[in-house]
């Protein structure tokens, strides 16, 4: 599989609340650039499985790959947040694997304020 396809398969895993596909696609000194999100594979997999986003209804709705960064942009619902919040993250890979991660999250406002949307 490329980059885009591994992304692709774990996006639709951890959408569906399977976290296991990360194990093998973090590496183990995986990168984290989010503040307050920690570094390395097994931290950041105990983190993202209490964090929000993991009981979130997610919609991908584009996946740009270009060489070895994927990038994807895609909505999350939860009752926190029941307009939404836009998402974009940037994966970086080396060799089959995440190694690094970015990503900007913002809350949706009132669709009046937005009459493009967001995603």
């Amino acid at each position: 599989m490329d980059n885009k396809q591994l992304a692709l398969h774990a996006f639709q895993e951890f959408a569906n609340g399977n976290l296991e596909p990360l194990r093998p696609l973090l590496h183990k000194d995986f990168i984290e650039h989010s503040p307050g999100n920690p570094s390395g594979r097994e931290a950041f997999i105990d983190f993202i499985a209490q964090a929000p986003v993991a009981g979130a209804q997610l919609d991908l709705h584009r996946v740009i790959a270009d060489d070895d960064h994927v990038v994807m942009h895609y909505s999350m619902t939860s009752p926190e947040y029941p307009r939404g919040q836009a998402v974009v993250e940037i994966w970086r890979f080396e060799h089959g694997q995440i190694v690094e991660h970015w990503d900007v999250v913002q809350p949706m406002p009132e669709a009046s304020e937005i009459p493009h949307g967001m995603v």
